[in-house]
């Protein structure tokens, strides 16, 4: 689908090129075109053909047991497309799932995909639109537009394209808080024996949510490495120079929020290899939010398990359980080591660098996989 929307394919890892999934965040930018000719388009066809914005897309996985990284890429998105097949009964447990994130998220702007029309007859299209429409009831997607496509013969592509033009409206952004951006990945650019001499920093990629950055500012980036002092663990910030900025392929001298980045910075590049800076916070030198190695957070459980067919009820969270959480775009996982009333206390394994009343998913372990059961917020 996004092939048909940007022209790129964003799953260029190996092991998604091989088990034809998504598993790591993918990014797309594509400029959309209108004119009264050609309606909308991703493409300049005639010299009528107006400017409409720049998009970027971050491709989240959809199998069920990659719901960490959707949540990751959800925390940088100002809207959604919810992909459902029209061959396939509606909901389907990763559907579930990620509709169930976007709430909690609170991603509003969302547009539903009824995607491989091509392979079902009208009766059955018309079935699996009722279940969709059953389905969304009730939630963040209640009213939200249903689209039927063929990304297969690149059929109503245009209308995906206008609804993201009407519906997924440029935010106003703050350009004047500090800068805070989610780094989504952290990646080495160097081929292997390069000369030390023309060696480049690593690059890490994401979206800002506020501020701006610039060539040449120092940032921190948090919660950072961890170090051993004095027989101690300890997280200390990343410090570092932004080498080159670059946003929508092309390189710039600032960015503001809005649309996914990356900064070229003058870190060894072995630090950030292999998106081991992900779930990173960049700002301006002493300005980070605080790292937090416990946390303290009141839950709000969800009724039923998200992601499996049999509708299991969530049970109450307990002491010595583990649990997989998403702040921001970071995921770590915890140890409950106390309940209090209505609160439990979780020490992290990673720690979370996020500002107080950052939204919080927590996830728990069944069986072989994490499944969502609910969500908090950052507290002090």
């Amino acid at each position: 689908m996004l092939q048909r929307l940007s022209g790129k394919w964003t799953d260029t890892h190996s092991e998604e090129v091989k088990r034809g999934i998504t598993i790591k965040l993918g990014y797309a930018d594509v400029t959309f075109y209108n004119c009264k000719d050609h309606g909308y388009s991703k493409e300049k066809k005639c010299d009528l053909c107006e400017k409409q914005r720049t998009i970027s897309f971050v491709d989240a996985p959809g199998h069920e047991t990659l719901m960490a990284t959707m949540l990751s890429g959800s925390a940088i998105m100002d809207g959604a497309l919810l992909l459902v097949a029209a061959n396939e009964e509606c909901p389907q447990p990763q559907t579930k799932e990620h509709l169930m994130a976007l709430e909690i998220v609170g991603l509003k702007n969302v547009i539903i995909i009824q995607n491989k029309i091509d392979l079902v007859n009208r009766e059955d299209a018309l079935k699996n639109y009722n279940q969709i429409k059953e389905f969304v009831k009730g939630t963040i997607a209640e009213n939200a537009l249903i689209i039927p496509v063929s990304a297969k013969y690149d059929i109503n592509i245009n209308y995906i394209i206008q609804a993201i033009e009407e519906i997924v409206k440029t935010p106003n952004r703050d350009s004047d808080k500090e800068p805070l951006m989610f780094v989504a990945r952290s990646f080495d650019v160097n081929k292997p024996g390069v000369d030390i001499n023309i060696l480049v920093g690593g690059i890490l990629g994401g979206s800002l949510k506020s501020g701006v950055l610039k060539i040449a500012d120092l940032i921190d980036i948090g919660p950072g490495r961890l170090i051993q002092e004095k027989g101690l663990e300890k997280w200390i910030p990343l410090t570092t120079e932004i080498a080159t900025l670059i946003t929508g392929g092309n390189s710039v001298e600032s960015v503001g929020p809005g649309g996914s980045i990356a900064l070229q910075t003058k870190l060894d590049p072995a630090i950030v290899k292999s998106d081991q800076l992900a779930g990173s916070v960049v700002s301006l030198v002493g300005k980070l939010p605080p790292v937090w190695t416990e946390l303290k957070i009141e839950p709000h459980l969800l009724d039923y398990v998200i992601g499996i067919k049999e509708e299991i009820k969530v049970e109450a969270i307990k002491k010595g359980e583990p649990l997989m959480l998403n702040v921001n775009a970071m995921t770590t996982a915890g140890i409950v080591v106390n309940l209090e009333k209505n609160k439990i206390h979780i020490k992290l394994k990673r720690p979370v660098c996020a500002e107080i009343g950052s939204k919080i998913a927590i996830s728990r372990r069944m069986g072989t996989r994490w499944r969502l059961v609910g969500w908090a917020f950052v507290k002090k």
